[in-house]
């Protein structure tokens, strides 16, 4: 392990998800309609939340997952609501702002945010876990993950989503020392861009692990749906192109499609899974948002080391970048 803040981040998140699974929770009423929003990683949270609540109701229940900005200035918010913001720190503009219209239209509000002295103001606050040191942003992922889904297993007593997060800190500890080859970590330095794809649930992990590959090495990276990776974006692979498919047996073949596809056009492809070219470890479906999200965060600091490049201060070390990103209000 390196002395970055970063680093120390990702090995905590099994100890961290095992600490916050079982405890109590604010109700929600399974019969009302939920909104789940946030920015950014935690909108992610959001999107894993609704994708949990859709599965394990099988269907009958199909929460929004709303960007935090959009659901504050042009959607609405209605009195029968339950809107859930998840936030790293509880500080940023939008987020607060949805707050606050959900008090004024007399919606229910939970908080779910990091330890700190900064305190929504929600019918019911959550805390998650310390401060993170690491402007890019992991172990506050997964505990609102660890959060999110105790929330929608309590809710909708599913059994079988409350056994999958309960399992999930054993896979994650096993993943966590897997074997990261080496011509993966030099292929996140040298593609441009990289490409990460997944479908289900690993299609949000996806975008996740493209977001956490831009902050921490400096690099453009782009997550998609292993389908939508298939329709019309093809014209702009090459060989250049670093591609790693988070790849599952219920994704009707596409992974291995667009394997073919990219290995065609002279990519450089790396598919993930238990037994991929990047390994995590077997864990139930519902758990794997846990779970293979790590092998992209361990390559985020291997690559960045190569790269001169900081996952704790996601480019506040130097300008032009320092002065542009402090002079934006979030």
């Amino acid at each position: 392990m390196t002395d970055l803040a970063f680093d120390q981040h990702v090995a905590q998140q099994p100890d961290v998800v095992a600490s916050l699974l079982g405890t109590g929770l604010p109700a929600l009423d399974p019969d009302r309609p939920i909104v789940f929003t946030g920015i950014g990683t935690s909108l992610h949270a959001c999107r894993i939340a609704a994708a949990w609540t859709r599965i394990v109701t099988g269907g009958r229940v199909r929460p929004a997952a709303l960007d935090a900005h959009d659901l504050a200035l042009t959607e609405s918010v209605q009195p029968s609501d339950q809107v859930v913001v998840v936030s790293h720190r509880g500080t940023k503009r939008y987020p607060n702002e949805v707050l606050a219209r959900a008090r004024e239209a007399g919606a229910a509000t939970i908080a779910i945010t990091g330890a700190g002295v900064n305190s929504p103001v929600a019918d019911a606050v959550v805390r998650t876990c310390p401060q993170e040191k690491a402007s890019t942003h992991t172990v506050s992922y997964t505990a609102a993950l660890a959060v999110l889904g105790s929330l929608v297993a309590q809710t909708f007593d599913s059994a079988d989503l409350a056994k999958a997060l309960a399992d999930a800190p054993e896979a994650m500890r096993q993943t966590l020392p897997l074997p990261l080859p080496s011509d993966a970590v030099n292929a996140v330095v040298t593609g441009t861009p990289t490409l990460v794809t997944g479908t289900a649930l690993d299609a949000i992990t996806a975008d996740e692990a493209a977001l956490k590959l831009k902050e921490g090495t400096y690099r453009w990276a782009e997550g998609l749906h292993t389908e939508f990776a298939l329709h019309g974006t093809p014209a702009v692979f090459s060989s250049s192109t670093a591609a790693f498919l988070i790849g599952s047996p219920d994704d009707g073949g596409r992974t291995a499609d667009l394997r073919g596809l990219l290995d065609t056009l002279g990519a450089t492809t790396f598919t993930v899974s238990e037994t991929g070219d990047v390994r995590f470890a077997e864990t139930h479906p519902l758990a794997r948002p846990l779970v293979t999200v790590l092998p992209f965060q361990r390559l985020v600091s291997a690559a960045a080391g190569l790269l001169g490049a900081n996952p704790d201060l996601t480019h506040l070390e130097a300008e032009p970048w320092a002065g542009a990103i402090k002079a934006v209000q979030l």
